[in-house]
């Protein structure tokens, strides 16, 4: 049957509400019959894939609209179009079938799809017969998608999409396209509003900002060499390993130019032999997915599938977690999973509705951030975050995720006033669709691939952040996490070194009080990027005293916090006593290494980072009451702190701190074992810039005590020898 003219003219103009039905090749009772949309041709001839001719196509419309017969069956199409001297192929996108089946429909609807990502976005392939690229979009709510890019000069009118009606997604298989290519998604809108070009909120690649496009990408690499170190974190318990984490701003660590910045390549090659001389075993990015704007260092992203462009292509972020994987070192990423920004490239009101988010700013936007929080209670929202941590685990093999802003996630009233918030159904503050979420992808990420570890950021006290879902008697609260950051550590422990040494005698619980609760979750000690910035100087200048003060007070701290119960994490910068506040759009002031107070804190680093890593008594029980037991909990008059950390079978490791400016040459320790204990570690020993006061290199039990020399703002730890 002939289209209308009305129907011709809403194809013609990209407004079609079914392109398919007009376009490609359609078997009818007098055979097949060929319809194509190539402007600028002016002859046609239709061919079989491999070259032979089926017949010759008429224009109709001198805007580029060709019809004509074809023989055999209604098949896949080339056309060989003519104009003037000119000549040139177009393979027919409508003359294929969908690539997405009833098994992806169905699991797509049920918010069940594991494999999203093979599924959606662009996908460089091989389809009956020919390669190209497959689009797949969610947009259920939109009357028309067109997929437009350099391969359409950007016409929305080429490449209009195949709508799956039951689960509002478009599709399009087009031929002959391949990698490197832009692209966004011109998305018509439910009023008739045609919304700004949108990137592809499943893109592998994205182009340089300024410019927003997603690009046809191959995401990682398809050869990895870390098999050794996937296999060890499988069969281990993370609890128990050694866990020392430096956090790293890929684009400030280090920088080739004002303006620039090194690529993974360049970065695997500096970054990665000096984590592994430091000592550090886990490296831990700010978010390295796409993002806009330079100064949200990532935590505002617009490409959640996507390594940012200006460190290279997504193949470069997969050799630097392989080489660091082949070097021994784990690799995490920060994850935000709490809210996007409104970039109208991005994904807000994506289909011209609240898609993504929710369309009550009650429940919709963070006041915090100028952004909108997504709606984990839409189970295609939901499946969309879920399998974005199953695809960094599985095509990048990073080794887990530090989740972001997790308690602005669990609380509806986060950050807001009274009647700036909408209880839940039970009269609550808490945000229960994103408790099922945050268990969901726990849930799926610890199920699908065993070492994998997530770390919540999360500054209250919910119950259970670390307890399995569903375990520990606290039914829907707990929510499965490895680890969890323990702010208070950080804000206790940095308020008590930030006193005066006369002060801190009054504030001694500063110090003791984190350990009541040390073990009432998995805890990762977090030194982290917060601590640095907005006018909060490093964390030299927050320790207090004049410049010799400050060195040794910032070592004896590090020194507390690596004997301290939990695993460790340090921002860059700081293991060598960095003094300007850290700022994304310089390189750190790796000059100062030529000072040797900085250079004797970085040395102490190192070698504390050692000890922690070979040493049993110092980790295996980061997260068991077991492994800890105070020597001397109450001494506030001399500021001094002793614990000892164990592990079973292995030699006990006293932990001992003197946070004042005395020297307590006779001081009584007690110890549970008697016999000679070896000093390892001094941190005012003169290689890291202290007086070198110090016990000669050991001290001696006696009636479960020893006296020892425990030197100006220091740390010391001894190990029993027997």
């Amino acid at each position: 049957m002939k289209p209308s003219a009305r129907a011709i003219e809403a194809l013609l103009s990209g407004t079609h509400a079914d392109p398919f039905s007009l376009l490609g090749v359609h078997q009818g009772p007098e055979g097949a019959f060929a319809r194509a949309f190539l402007p600028g041709a002016e002859e046609v001839t239709a061919c079989s894939l491999k070259g032979r001719k089926l017949g010759t196509l008429e224009r109709v419309d001198g805007r580029g609209l060709f019809e004509g017969a074809v023989t055999g069956k209604a098949q896949p199409v080339k056309y060989r179009c003519k104009a003037g001297t000119h000549e040139w192929w177009v393979t027919d996108a409508f003359s294929f079938g969908p690539v997405l089946g009833p098994l992806d429909d169905f699991l797509i609807n049920e918010g069940t799809h594991f494999r999203l990502f093979d599924k959606m976005g662009a996908h460089c392939i091989e389809h009956e017969g020919v390669p190209g690229v497959h689009f797949a979009v969610w947009a259920p709510n939109a009357r028309h998608v067109a997929v437009v890019g350099d391969f359409n000069d950007w016409d929305h009118r080429r490449h209009p999409m195949r709508k799956r009606a039951d689960i509002g997604v478009w599709e399009i298989f087009v031929p002959d396209v391949g990698p490197g290519q832009a692209y966004k998604y011109r998305i018509v809108g439910p009023t008739g509003k045609v919304q700004p070009l949108k990137a592809d909120p499943f893109a592998f690649a994205s182009e340089m900002r300024p410019k927003t496009a997603s690009l046809t990408a191959r995401p990682a690499k398809p050869d990895w060499g870390d098999a050794a170190h996937r296999a060890h974190w499988a069969s281990v318990d993370a609890r128990r390993e050694p866990m020392s984490i430096y956090e790293v701003h890929p684009g400030s660590w280090r920088k080739p130019g004002e303006d620039a910045f090194h690529t993974w390549d360049e970065l695997a090659d500096l970054l990665i032999p000096y984590v592994v001389d430091m000592g550090f075993t886990h490296i831990e990015f700010l978010p390295v997915s796409e993002h806009p704007y330079d100064p949200s260092w990532g935590y505002q992203t617009t490409g959640l599938y996507a390594p940012s462009a200006r460190f290279g292509g997504p193949d470069g972020f997969a050799r630097f977690v392989d080489g660091a994987h082949r070097a021994g070192v784990s690799v995490l990423i920060d994850w935000v999973p709490a809210h996007f920004p409104t970039d109208e490239h991005g994904l807000a009101r994506f289909d011209g509705t609240a898609l993504y988010e929710h369309e009550d700013p009650r429940l919709g936007f963070h006041p915090d951030w100028n952004t909108a929080i997504y709606n984990f209670g839409r189970r295609e929202v939901s499946s969309f975050l879920v399998n974005n941590a199953l695809f960094w685990a599985e095509q990048y093999h990073v080794d887990g995720l530090r989740v972001d802003a997790v308690a602005s996630m669990l609380y509806r009233d986060y950050s807001r006033e009274a009647g700036e918030w909408i209880p839940n159904e039970q009269g609550g503050r808490e945000n229960w669709e994103a408790v099922a979420f945050l268990q969901k992808m726990n849930k799926a990420v610890y199920g699908s691939h065993p070492g994998f570890v997530t770390v919540a950021e999360e500054s209250t006290a919910w119950p259970g952040v670390t307890l399995p879902v569903g375990d520990g008697g606290l039914g829907a609260t707990s929510l499965g996490f490895g680890f969890k950051w323990n702010m208070g550590f950080m804000h206790d422990t940095l308020q008590y070194m930030a006193r005066e040494p006369v002060h801190r005698r009054y504030h001694h619980d500063e110090i003791t009080f984190g350990l009541v609760y040390a073990f009432s979750e998995n805890f990762v000690l977090p030194l982290s990027h917060d601590e640095v910035v907005h006018g909060k100087g490093s964390l030299l200048t927050k320790m207090s005293g004049d410049d010799w003060q400050k060195f040794a007070s910032l070592r004896a701290y590090y020194g507390m916090m690596w004997g301290y119960p939990g695993k460790k994490l340090l921002f860059m910068g700081q293991e060598f006593a960095q003094r300007r506040e850290w700022s994304e759009a310089r390189s750190l002031d790796w000059e100062l290494l030529e000072a040797p107070a900085h250079e004797g804190v970085r040395r102490w680093v190192r070698d504390i980072n050692r000890a922690y890593t070979s040493t049993p008594a110092l980790h295996a029980r980061d997260c068991e009451a077991e492994g800890f037991s105070w020597l001397v909990v109450d001494d506030a008059l001399a500021s001094v702190f002793a614990w000892l950390r164990k592990a079973p079978g292995q030699k006990p490791v006293a932990v001992v701190c003197n946070m004042t400016p005395a020297v307590h040459d006779h001081y009584r320790l007690p110890l549970p074992h008697d016999g000679a204990w070896r000093e390892v570690l001094n941190s005012d020993a003169a290689v890291y810039g202290g007086s070198g006061r110090g016990n000669m290199g050991h001290i001696t039990a006696h009636d479960g005590a020893a006296l020892v020399v425990l030197p100006p703002l220091a740390t010391l730890y001894f190990e029993y020898e027997g």
